[in-house]
């Protein structure tokens, strides 16, 4: 039986599901709407849609790591309210998403989410995911997933205040021991507190240094019209290094150090040395949940008292 998009608005409005849920389950079910409902059920999808709008900008960031310690990624789940994100299904369904992104081969959040869901091959990522909307009440998004590898080292995973920030860094080094590990650790806890938008200085875009001795030379010759080009050019120096300590992650003053001048560099290169090791930090990945984000802003007790009036 052709499935007809009078068939299809029909089924969408008796399920809230979303309109190619509702075409694939006719199509499936041979235009039987009674059936259908029952596919979609079946599915979790049947409401799903309906929650679809509301902002999902609370949740957590999940990481998950390869036996061998040699890949890694980092998922950000998201979720509409802070107390759902602390309930133990989501943060299982979280775990679960992260494990699978580990071992997919996709390059997009698209292509992930139409594969295969490993824990029910019947559904996909995204028919999975508005199963757990249906199940837990509110809207629910995997956001993003990054990957971070390390042939001839590890990557060591931090996860600060359950879920909130979740960083990955990639560690070369030819000694991997309980010290090495260690100070892969407290990298990724600086790198979780202080928030570097790079790894070191070989990241930062030529382009972006260039522009920002510009602007730097600029104002330097408004604060001082008179001085010389030697001058300027010291002064936008001291400007554009100091900027680099606060955003490159190796250049930051180790948090622990307890001279307070020790950088991340010196601090990783003491461990080196102290192991008989050569040691590259490589790179890192920090996800902040909702970062970005507009988040809904509700009063608690409204919303208690909206939902109890509901009942």
């Amino acid at each position: 039986m052709a499935v007809t998009a009078a068939m299809v608005k029909e089924l969408r409005e008796m399920t809230g599901a979303g309109m190619m849920d509702c075409k694939k389950a006719l199509a499936a079910t041979d235009g039987d709407m009674d059936k259908a409902v029952e596919f979609l059920r079946e599915k979790g999808l049947a409401g799903a849609a309906k929650k679809a709008g509301r902002i999902a900008a609370e949740g957590m960031v999940v990481t998950d790591v390869s036996e061998d310690g040699k890949n890694a990624v980092v998922v950000e789940v998201n979720a509409e309210t802070d107390f759902v994100a602390k309930n133990e299904k989501f943060r299982t369904y979280a775990a679960d998403v992260a494990a699978q992104a580990l071992k997919s081969s996709a390059a997009t959040m698209e292509q992930f989410m139409e594969e295969k869901w490993e824990k029910d091959p019947s559904l996909t990522v995204k028919e999975a995911l508005s199963y757990q909307i249906s199940i837990i009440g509110e809207n629910m998004n995997i956001r993003r997933f990054e990957k971070l590898s390390a042939e001839n080292g590890f990557v060591s995973s931090y996860i600060h205040a359950g879920g909130k920030i979740g960083v990955l860094v990639a560690v070369e080094s030819d000694v991997v021991n309980d010290a090495v590990k260690e100070m892969a650790k407290n990298v990724a806890m600086q790198a979780a507190a202080l928030k570097p938008l790079y790894t070191s200085r070989d990241e930062v875009d030529a382009d972006y240094i260039a522009k920002e001795k510009e602007i730097l030379a600029a104002a330097a010759k408004n604060e001082k019209p008179d001085a010389s080009d030697k001058i300027i050019d010291g002064m936008v120096m001291g400007r554009i290094n100091k900027e680099l300590k606060e955003i490159c992650l190796l250049d930051q003053v180790y948090v622990k150090a307890e001279d307070g001048k020790q950088t991340v560099s010196k601090y990783v290169e003491s461990v080196a040395k102290e192991n008989g090791a050569k040691i590259k930090v490589v790179k890192f990945l920090r996800f902040e949940t909702g970062e970005g984000m507009a988040k809904k802003e509700e009063n608690f007790a409204e919303e208690v008292a909206k939902q109890m009036g509901a009942m």
